[in-house]
């Protein structure tokens, strides 16, 4: 069979619009505003033989991982059609723990497998898988919304691992019933988990009829074309940078624990269409939370090489063919059980994209913009609701400044790289929560100067309308976000907690806290470097002034 190139557009957007479709009944049906709101959940497609065939347009940090997920699903269960499973182990394909992800097989249109493959189990297996994973506002563990300071991954919440939370098509009340005992807030957990399971059983109906109009002989030949396609075009994207090796440093404040600042390193090599990413030198997994596993690593590199080529190139493990990453074992960026990961996901991985792009930099220094705000400033708290009697968690990230470019400036109060989530609006957090939103605005001059300047960040102001226990896990205090070509940092964020009768108390990055009824915290986010020297705008202005005049 030959490729035809416009059918091969063709499943590209038919597999994309499946896990587009997934993401959108996902996000109707959900029960807590961090996924209905903020939008913190993925959907993915993937091959009978677990890799990637398509994405949806989702958060990059559950993305680049979630194929491991998919890996460790398929080594640890036979599954079988009408079975789901569900995992959020950290050291089994997973990220953080409460990143919940489901992944299921799907079968032909008669119910069984779509053709004989046979592997070391001798089973056949299906034609794809869906997966998809969101973010759960509490997992357990022992502070609400499982995202505080923590040494060990066993505080940070219940650790699944890969387990059928449905066999033959119908949930399993045993695991169900397991998961529901060990959070906060079990109803809205449950509703969740339907949710992303309708959504999965509703790619698995899309892939059906993908087969059942073009069958399954032309539908695997085209997910071999489609990762082939993909590889081509990363290597050739690849081919564009100078060969070379190209290195960069970059630092986290601190753990949370008294250990800083941690240093991240990396050398990029290129070599005739292929790319070497090592991770040598960069610090070993830390006391507290920031440590990040393989997953959320290859995930930030898998997102800043995609950034090198054009949208409409189909989101494939092929994209990874030519690209080798190289992780120290034991390391902030591979680390090993027990250690705590729950920031790694979410703060390690923002600075892993920085050092990333910093490094690209040396070899495409026209392409890269300076370095975003670098963290997603992730607020939760929890307690009980005055007013109804039960408990409640709540978790979000709040946005920042986005780094400046050769092409313009950064925009500002944005979510950038690994997050791609909105904000919760005011409306809804006020009527889901016993909070009062006292202010929430772009935090002026926040982003560093330059010929073009690094968006501004975000003050946000929260009132507890009843007695909370919270935690803040932030970076960027101490080191704003680097300019590139001149550029200047954008200014570091702070954390601030006023209490009744107007104390002010100045937070740490990464804290826990404890906030009686009445209590106001203020976060201001940081700003986006700048690229270019500021005087450069002044004298460009000049020069254009002169022509147009003469």
């Amino acid at each position: 069979m030959n490729i035809d190139a416009a059918e091969l557009e063709i499943f590209k957007n038919l597999l994309h619009s499946v896990a587009e479709e997934m993401g959108a009944a996902l996000r109707r049906s959900a029960f807590s505003a961090n996924i209905k709101e903020r939008r913190d959940y993925s959907c993915a497609v993937f091959d009978g033989r677990g890799r990637a065939v398509a994405m949806g347009d989702h958060m990059p940090v559950h993305l680049g991982s979630m194929p491991m997920s998919v890996e460790a699903a398929r080594a640890a269960l036979a599954l079988e059609a009408g079975d789901i499973a569900m995992l959020n182990d950290p050291y089994s394909g997973g990220t953080h723990l409460p990143d919940i992800t489901l992944v299921m097989p799907v079968a032909d249109g008669d119910g069984g497998v779509s053709h004989p493959h046979s592997g070391r189990s001798g089973r056949v297996r299906p034609l794809f898988y869906v997966a998809n994973r969101a973010h759960h506002a509490d997992v357990g563990g022992a502070t609400p919304a499982s995202m505080g300071l923590s040494r060990e991954v066993f505080e940070e919440g219940l650790r699944i691992p890969p387990v059928r939370l449905a066999r033959g098509g119908r949930i399993e009340p045993d695991v169900m019933a397991l998961l529901l005992a060990n959070v906060r807030t079990p109803e809205e957990r449950q509703g969740d988990l339907n949710a992303q399971v309708a959504a999965a059983k509703l790619g698995e109906r899309r892939l059906r009829e993908i087969v059942s109009k073009y069958g399954a002989r032309k539908v695997e030949f085209y997910l071999d074309a489609l990762q082939r396609y993909s590889a081509a075009l990363m290597k050739k994207a690849l081919r564009g940078i100078p060969d070379g090796t190209y290195g960069a440093e970059d630092f986290l404040d601190d753990d949370g624990f008294g250990r800083g600042p941690i240093p991240l390193r990396v050398a990029i090599r290129i070599r005739r269409g292929l790319a070497q990413v090592d991770f040598a030198g960069t610090s070993p997994a830390v006391c507290g939370n920031l440590n990040a596993v393989l997953a959320v690593t290859t995930s930030a590199v898998f997102y800043v090489f995609r950034c090198l080529l054009g949208e409409d190139v189909p989101a494939c493990a092929g994209l990874m063919e030519p690209i080798e990453v190289r992780a120290p074992e034991g390391s902030v960026v591979n680390a090993r059980p027990p250690a705590a990961v729950a920031a790694g996901n979410v703060e390690t991985s923002q600075r892993i994209v920085d050092v990333l792009l910093r490094a690209l930099a040396k070899a495409l220094p026209d392409r890269i913009p300076a370095a975003s705000s670098g963290t997603m400033n992730n607020l939760s708290f929890g307690g009980v609701h005055p007013a109804l009697g039960s408990p409640f968690t709540y978790y979000e990230t709040i946005a920042g400044g986005m780094g400046a470019g050769p092409q313009g400036d950064g925009l500002s109060g944005v979510h950038t790289h690994m997050t791609n989530s909105l904000n919760t609006p005011v409306e809804a957090l006020e009527s889901a929560f016993p909070v009062r939103v006292r202010r929430y605005s772009l935090r002026r001059a926040s982003g560093g100067r330059g010929r073009h300047r690094g968006g501004d960040g975000i003050i946000r102001e929260i009132e507890f309308l009843a007695d909370v226990r919270g935690s803040i896990l932030s970076d960027r205090r101490r080191f704003g976000p680097y300019g590139l070509a001149g550029g200047e940092r954008g200014r570091p964020g702070n954390n601030i907690l006023i209490l009744p009768g107007r104390r002010r108390v100045k937070l740490a990055g990464k804290t826990l806290f404890e906030a009686p009824a009445g209590s106001i915290l203020r976060i201001e986010s940081p700003g986006g470097g700048g690229w270019g020297k500021a005087e450069q705008k002044s004298e460009t202005r000049n020069q254009n002034k002169l022509t147009v005049e003469g």
